[in-house]
């Protein structure tokens, strides 16, 4: 089911270690094009589009696209409750977690009169999207709502797929995490038209052009974020879901098992990477996942995903390969399942996740971190979905006569060294008598 990859007795160099790394290239090679398309479309023709995509992609028509009022209040009052309590939970560990990721104001004083304020100013408008193709996600909305609350954001539309099993209603549990937690702008679109329509606009929906948007998604929500990119702000590009563990001999083979299926279930897409230097484990593992495979209710999804380019076994010398290979993968979620773990030697990494009693599951739903981390790689160079996502640094420069004076021969030099003799007299205009 896992192929294997060894790359024991082998010394590769970083771009080596890159063509190693197993992905589904043609895939996302294709979401890209199609999600393009698809956008471009919902720009072009607006809410028609949209339900042309509504009818093609979800099997729904003459649907509410804006969710009434009450449908949402209804979701709300009809909510489990043992799910509303487990939401409550999470939005309240996530909210805590959250703050401590706005930055306090500082302020810089370069000398007597001069001054640099550092300020975070919250963006205006956000759209934020949660899936609801081949499962369900209220814990999407609490990821998306909970840090935009916490940074500011004044206002918030929130867009899920319409759902052919309820009439081409959003989820009625996605519904009712929004109402829990006070969102009231909500469109029952879905995949790359929805987030064409959130960077655009759609007028005759009364839906307005967001500044950010964010959310996870499969690879063509993913795609559809790079099509807007320069258009609108967006996070990191979450897209089909990824677990890389890494495991030396001390590990439980049948928890790196179920671990691997858990991501695994989420998407026959989904990359399910075990990197280890035990040979004897990675034999266990590949006995311990067949039954679990088998007897999950999502099996086929498992195994397409399991027996995809994206998915393997990686068999490695020692724990610095181990890390090498980690760093050059970037994973979405790391799992380290090491004797002596060193997370801070794993600096690519969407979240990392240390020892048994801590797998990617409790990232999804109540750690209190957020579960929307970048995809592909990008955890090279991106960061997951935070409340800084929705922050923008603003600086507040205040100087008085005696400050600029003390600068005023150097900048005028500097101006004349670029030859913008204009800048230098925009300087001694203000001291000329």
């Amino acid at each position: 089911m896992l192929r294997t990859i060894d790359l024991r007795g082998r010394a590769l160099t970083p771009a080596e270690l890159l063509a190693t790394v197993p992905r589904a290239e043609a895939a996302r090679s294709e979401a890209l094009a199609t999600a393009a398309h698809i956008v471009d479309d919902v720009a072009a023709r607006g809410e028609i589009a949209l339900r042309e995509q509504a009818s093609n992609f979800d099997g729904v028509a003459e649907h509410d696209i804006r969710v009434p009022a009450a449908h949402l209040d209804e979701a709300l009052e009809t909510l489990d409750p043992a799910v509303r309590a487990a939401l409550e939970q999470a939005i309240e560990r996530v909210r805590e977690a959250s703050a401590a990721q706005v930055p306090a104001p500082t302020v810089t004083e370069l000398g007597p009169g001069a001054r640099v304020t550092q300020r975070w100013q919250p963006v205006r408008r956000v759209g934020l999207y949660v899936p609801g193709g081949k499962a369900v996600y209220p814990s999407s909305v609490v990821m998306n709502v909970v840090p935009a609350q916490v940074a500011g954001v004044s206002e918030i539309a929130l867009a899920s797929p319409p759902q052919r099993a309820f009439g081409g209603r959003v989820h009625p549990v996605i519904l009712g995490a929004a109402k829990l937690l006070g969102v009231t702008e909500v469109y029952a679109m879905g995949g790359a038209g929805a987030i064409g329509a959130l960077a655009h606009g759609v007028a005759s929906l009364g839906l307005e052009p967001v500044d950010v948007v964010t959310g996870p998604g499969n690879n063509f929500v993913a795609a559809a974020k790079r099509a807007v990119a320069g258009l609108v702000g967006t996070d990191a590009e979450a897209g089909a879901t990824e677990i890389l563990v890494v495991a030396d001999d001390s590990a439980d083979a049948r928890l790196v098992a179920v671990d691997l299926i858990s991501q695994a279930e989420h998407d026959e897409q989904a990359s399910a990477v075990l990197v280890t230097t035990s040979e004897q484990l990675a034999a266990d593992v590949v006995e311990a996942i067949a039954p679990r495979a088998a007897a999950t209710r999502h099996a086929e999804r498992v195994a397409a995903a399991l027996a995809g380019p994206q998915s393997a076994i990686v068999l490695v010398d020692d724990l610095s390969a181990a890390t090498a290979f980690s760093n050059a993968y970037a994973p979405e979620h790391l799992e380290l399942h090491l004797a002596d773990p060193h997370p801070e030697e794993f600096v690519h990494a969407g979240a990392v996740f240390v020892g048994a009693d801590s797998p990617v599951s409790l990232g999804d739903y109540l750690a209190g971190s957020n579960h929307v981390l970048p995809t592909g790689g990008q955890a090279r160079y991106s960061a997951g979905l935070s409340a800084a996502t929705f922050l923008r640094p603003q600086q507040v420069i205040e100087y008085d006569r005696d400050a600029l004076a003390a600068v005023h021969d150097a900048i005028v030099t500097l101006a004349e060294a670029e030859a913008l003799p204009a800048h230098g007299e925009a300087i001694t205009a203000r001291f000329e008598v």
